[in-house]
C-alpha cells in the first residue's frame, strides 16, 4: 500500500478471517495472522513492515477494519514527528464487554493469503508454509 489508499480502510480479501493473533512481532515486522480457527492453520497474514506504533491485543475477533479517524491519524504524526505511510485501524472483540479500538502504524502492508500450517505434520505436501514457530521432530 503506498500514497492515500494507505489511511483508507483496507479490504481483506475474500474469506472467514473471524480468529486473529499476532504472530511474529519485532523491530522489523509485525505480522497479524487470520482464519476461521487458528487451531490448526491460519489463511491470511497482514505483515506490516518496519512497524512504528502498535495498539493492539495478542489476540481478539471479528476485527471491523475503517479509516483512521482524523484524531488518530494526529496522534500517530505527533508521536512521530511525521505521518507515516500505512496507517491501519480497526475495532475488534478482545474478550471485553466492549470493543476495543486498535491503531498500527508502519512504513508498509503487505495481505498474504496462503494456507500456513500451525503444528507438525509429516504429510505435509511439498511447498507448503508452516507458522515460524513450527519445527519438525528432532530439531
Amino acid at each position: 500500500m503506498d500514497g492515500e489508499g494507505a489511511h483508507a480502510a483496507i479490504q481483506l480479501p475474500e474469506g472467514s478471517w473471524w480468529d486473529w493473533d499476532v504472530v511474529a512481532w519485532d523491530a522489523g515486522q509485525l505480522t497479524l495472522a487470520a482464519g476461521h480457527d487458528l487451531t490448526y492453520h491460519h489463511g491470511l497474514e497482514l505483515i506490516f513492515g518496519d512497524p512504528i506504533f502498535v495498539s493492539c491485543p495478542s489476540g481478539f475477533h471479528d476485527p471491523v477494519f475503517r479509516a483512521p479517524s482524523p484524531d488518530e491519524l494526529l496522534k500517530v504524526t505527533r508521536q512521530l514527528g511525521e505521518t507515516p505511510p500505512v496507517v491501519v485501524a480497526f475495532e475488534a472483540d478482545a474478550g471485553g464487554q466492549e470493543p476495543v479500538s486498535c491503531l498500527i502504524a508502519a512504513e508498509r502492508l503487505d495481505v498474504v493469503q496462503e494456507p500456513v500450517l500451525r503444528y507438525w505434520r509429516e504429510d505435509a505436501t511439498p511447498g507448503r508454509r508452516f507458522a515460524p514457530w513450527v519445527t519438525s521432530p528432532g530439531q
